[in-house]
């Protein structure tokens, strides 16, 4: 199979993006910062440099775009001359929405589902799904799941091989159809990524 110039230089900007990603995950672990297995910590996420050995992310986590993550607080410096500071903990199989912004001092119970735009200023349960500012549980998981249970038994499905990595602009267009009268779904991602074939770079297993 021939490989455009565009296509080869698509691969070459993927390749060099994931070297400069992997260097970041390297120098935030040296410099004290816990990153477990599996998680999906993109370029983007502003993570609290100077106090990123208080935060500690757990295996199998991802966040959305744009996350930021602060483990100190400066607001009275002026006054006080004092900044407080506290730990950021993030349990396993936690997914956190685009923009969340998570303050110090909290904690994210495992496998915990928090809404894009949310402010998490206090610690989250386990097994939940949470949203708002301040983020407070929704429901539970398995109440979360079993919702998209049901809407899967009669909700159209793509397979993300053929409607995501290989998609052509007549399946781009189906899946732009079967979303005009309610939500579709994606499915195979998660185990596309497991097999190595995902297009997120996630940290070493």
């Amino acid at each position: 199979m021939t490989v455009s110039p565009v296509e080869w230089a698509a691969a070459l900007k993927h390749w060099a993006e994931g070297q400069l990603l992997k260097r970041r995950w390297s120098k935030l672990k040296v410099m004290g910062m816990t990153i477990g297995r599996d998680v999906w910590l993109p370029e983007d996420t502003w993570i609290d440099i100077p106090h990123c050995n208080l935060i500690s992310i757990g295996d199998h986590c991802g966040f959305g775009s744009g996350c930021v993550i602060l483990a100190h607080d400066a607001q009275m410096d002026e006054f006080l001359d004092a900044a407080r500071v506290g730990r950021v903990i993030i349990h396993e199989s936690c997914h956190i929405g685009t923009r969340t912004i998570i303050l110090p001092g909290v904690e994210v119970g495992p496998r915990t589902i928090v809404g894009a735009g949310s402010v998490i200023s206090r610690s989250l349960p386990a097994d939940t799904v949470c949203a708002g500012s301040p983020a407070k549980v929704i429901c539970t998981l398995s109440e979360y799941l079993d919702k998209h249970r049901r809407q899967m038994q009669s909700a159209p499905k793509f397979d993300w091989n053929e409607y995501v990595a290989n998609v052509t602009p007549e399946r781009s267009a189906e899946l732009v159809a079967a979303v005009r009268s309610g939500d579709a779904y994606i499915v195979g991602g998660r185990a596309a990524e497991l097999r190595g074939q995902g297009q997120t770079q996630r940290t070493a297993s």
